[in-house]
């Protein structure tokens, strides 16, 4: 029997700074003028994703922010002595 001739050259593994594990699909998100490397979005999430101040959430969506603190939505803001804030303009 033939060998594949169509075999697919080896990529190399790079490693999650998240989990740690070693994957070949791994991707590279810069953010800050710093590349960093995961295995999944969630372990990017989980590792660049601000957190709520009232609830503690990762904001995975755009959030809001006043003074440098960062909400999930207006409710947590307001919860948090925060006024003025939307989620949307209507």
């Amino acid at each position: 029997m033939r060998d594949n001739v169509f075999k697919r050259p080896e990529r190399k593994m790079s490693q999650c700074e998240t989990c740690g594990n070693e994957y070949d699909k791994a991707f590279q998100v810069t953010m800050d003028g710093k590349t960093h490397t995961y295995d999944s979005f969630e372990c990017a999430i989980h590792a660049l994703a601000p957190v709520c101040e009232h609830c503690g959430i990762r904001i995975v969506g755009h959030g809001l922010e006043s003074k440098g603190k960062f909400y999930c939505c207006d409710h947590c803001a307001e919860n948090s002595g925060v006024k003025g804030l939307r989620d949307r303009n209507n």
